[in-house]
């Protein structure tokens, strides 16, 4: 049976029409409006979504109309109800943002750069970040930089053992010989500030820290500092 519907939006399709949303006054443009026409070309080169799933309405400048008139229905300044369909990914992503305008345009302004990139190999990420899929891989990517991570982990060990440098976990004082030089990287430049290339990662730039607390920091929205959960943990721990 082939498709009957167009798929639901993105969170990196609603960043981007939150972004227009923003810039447009907080208000819907018509479907003739021209950057409503340019938002629509660019969430067609996507690659978000598979050519199969799409219908000939795919993200047509109708529905990113109908998009701005549904995130009406969730700015809390809005007088009224806006349109009634959609609203939960709308809201989520509004929620993650705090409705904040330039935190919106640094995310989309880093989502539009991705555009025609092929540095970017979409596949299932068990956490996607508040900033959507795609800033997400390029995060993953960044992360999983073999060159850079063995220095980071070189340089660390020179300095002694390979701890979390949130919790401390010592994974070979606890695994033993089994644990020896394993620890997972961490990349810390805020998601929104990614771009395709940006020259060769830092070793600055990269944190060593147990499978735990990179979970956690991945699951934060926004993406979490390390300082911020070594603090966290630190005053938990102060009152265990």
């Amino acid at each position: 049976m082939g498709t009957t519907r167009n798929p639901n939006w993105s969170r990196d399709e609603v960043i981007l029409a939150l972004d227009l949303y923003f810039a447009a006054g907080r208000r819907q443009l018509p479907a003739t409006d021209p950057e409503v026409v340019a938002l629509s070309d660019l969430l067609g080169r996507l690659p978000l979504h598979a050519p199969s799933d799409r219908l000939a309405t795919f993200r047509n400048p109708t529905s990113v109309s109908m998009k701005l008139g549904n995130l009406l229905a969730v700015d809390p300044e809005h007088v009224g109800s806006g349109l009634p369909r959609g609203g939960r990914v709308e809201r989520e992503v509004w929620d993650d943002f705090g409705g904040d305008p330039d935190a919106i345009g640094n995310a989309a302004d880093a989502i539009r750069s991705l555009v025609g990139s092929d540095a970017l190999d979409l596949g299932e990420d068990m956490e996607e970040f508040a900033e959507g899929r795609l800033l997400t891989r390029l995060h993953r990517t960044r992360e999983r930089n073999a060159g850079a991570v063995r220095r980071k982990k070189r340089a660390m060990a020179e300095q002694g053992r390979l701890t979390c440098e949130t919790c401390g976990f010592d994974f070979s004082a606890t695994y033993g010989e089994l644990g020896d030089g394993f620890i997972e990287c961490h990349h810390t430049v805020p998601v929104s500030s990614l771009r395709p290339g940006g020259g060769a990662t830092r070793l600055r730039d990269l944190a060593l820290l147990c499978a735990n607390c990179h979970r956690m920091i991945h699951r934060s929205r926004p993406m979490m500092a390390v300082a911020d959960l070594r603090t966290l943990i630190e005053a938990i721990r102060g009152t265990a």
